[in-house]
């Protein structure tokens, strides 16, 4: 098989983000999540797709849920 072929991002592969929070939204990152009992990455990837479906202008952004 080729190689670069092999280097290629998979179509289903999701791009990661690294971000950093002030204290006072990590505890309510944290607070959230426990009380929906999932991730903190859960938590704020749906407030991303809400705060992206609200102020992104259609069709350039389409939830695929």
């Amino acid at each position: 098989m080729d190689s670069n072929l092999e280097k290629q991002p998979k179509p289903d592969k999701s791009p990661r983000q690294s971000v950093t929070f002030d204290p006072v939204t990590y505890a309510a990152l944290e607070r959230l999540s426990k009380e929906k009992r999932v991730s903190i990455a859960w938590v704020v990837r749906e407030a991303s797709v809400r705060y992206v479906a609200e102020e992104a202008p259609l069709p350039l952004f389409q939830q695929d849920r």
